[in-house]
């Protein structure tokens, strides 16, 4: 679930990886979020604005979508984590 700061909420999948590990700071992570069926092309405007990752366990953590791809799947936003990863 991507939740924007309005309150507006995003269902959708996740597919999460953490990225090769720094040598201090916060292990960074990124990942994909593909809006559910019901959820059309997701936030508006989502671009470069900060969301929050809501997992199934309720654990969250905040991201950044960093590009919109379109393609026969549908539409899928990259992200960017910007704290500690959620998972």
């Amino acid at each position: 679930m991507l939740l924007a700061s309005d309150g507006t909420r995003t269902p959708g999948t996740a597919a999460l990886f953490a990225e090769p590990a720094r040598k201090s700071g916060i292990v960074p992570w990124a990942g994909d979020f593909r809006p559910a069926n019901s959820a059309g092309n997701g936030p508006k405007n989502a671009v470069g604005k900060t969301f929050t990752l809501e997992m199934p366990d309720g654990s969250t953590g905040k991201v950044v979508v960093q590009s919109l791809k379109r393609g026969k799947g549908g539409v899928v936003l990259a992200l960017m984590g910007e704290d500690a990863p959620p998972f």
